[in-house]
């Protein structure tokens, strides 16, 4: 047994098997499609693949947080038997999962005294929540307590980049995250616009590039500029994509090309349920260690 729980939800899209080797928790959010509600738990309900093409085939999505309820039952089964519990939640830029979840760790402070509850509000989504969730478990086997890996985890987290781009702007046109003027002229001049995600966990268009080559070209001379050392990181680097995989492994080529030193491959995921319900398919999202997010 672990020293305490690491814990995270669903919407951090590693694989099921991911997770369980690095012993990581996780709970699930949840999702609609079509009318019917379904669980965000990593493809078993719905694989990406089925959600992306019912999309295009024009079924309303819509997505729900963790609730309270489900939060306490989660951290109480662990704090029963005398765990302590380090929980991450999605950025509370783009969800409110992380007031609900602080809101059910004081509920229980109250009930189990003796034991400890730190809530992170990672600042990070997708699989870059992922890759601070497999931060943090490296952190954990080399043997860091629980309060030192929450402070190590408020100092980090803004050094986790978030860069991405779409090739289809149709879903980003629906949430509003942009507008269908700017959406038609885009896609009338073939526009990718590349975004990231701030320092406050929100989702922000950065630069608008023209086709697809050039999109990739920039996303990885986006690392080049913010990553640890620059082209000598040596850190791990994660990406995900929304029914795109060869965008992602055109995108992953040029990092292993320009990054000799990496941790590792380059690792590939789909975007799962809770952040593809509102992207669509088209997305390709890189992710790595660097400087400071600062805006």
């Amino acid at each position: 047994m672990k020293p305490y729980v690491l814990s995270c939800c669903s919407g951090a899209d590693l694989s099921r098997e991911h997770f369980d080797r690095r012993e990581i928790r996780y709970l699930y959010f949840h999702f609609e499609v079509g009318g019917i509600e379904y669980q965000d738990d990593l493809g078993k309900s719905m694989p990406p693949e089925e959600l992306y093409q019912r999309m295009i085939a024009g079924e309303s999505t819509k997505t729900s947080q963790v609730s309270i309820g489900e939060y306490t039952e989660h951290f109480e089964r662990f704090l029963k038997e005398g765990q302590d519990v380090l929980h991450v939640t999605l950025s509370s830029g783009i969800s409110g999962t992380f007031n609900s979840a602080r809101l059910a760790a004081e509920d229980l402070a109250e009930k189990y005294p003796e034991r400890k509850i730190y809530v992170v509000d990672s600042l990070a989504a997708s699989s870059g929540y992922g890759l601070f969730m497999d931060a943090l478990a490296d952190q954990r086997d080399r043997g860091m307590d629980i309060d030192a890996l929450y402070q190590w985890a408020e100092e980090r987290k803004r050094h986790l980049h978030h860069w991405f781009f779409s090739t289809d702007l149709t879903f980003f046109i629906r949430g509003g995250r942009i507008s269908k003027t700017a959406g038609f002229i885009g896609t009338m001049l073939n526009i990718c616009p590349l975004m990231n995600v701030n320092h406050l966990g929100q989702l922000i268009p950065r630069e608008k590039v023209r086709t697809k080559k050039k999109v990739i070209k920039r996303i990885v001379e986006k690392m080049i500029q913010h990553a640890e050392n620059g082209v000598d990181y040596d850190g791990k680097c994660y990406i995900c994509h929304s029914l795109c995989i060869e965008d992602a492994k055109a995108v992953a080529t040029l990092v292993k090309e320009r990054f000799p030193k990496l941790d590792g491959d380059v690792e590939i995921y789909p975007i799962g349920a809770t952040i593809g319900s509102h992207t669509g398919p088209g997305t390709v999202a890189l992710f790595f260690w660097g400087d400071e997010r600062t805006d």
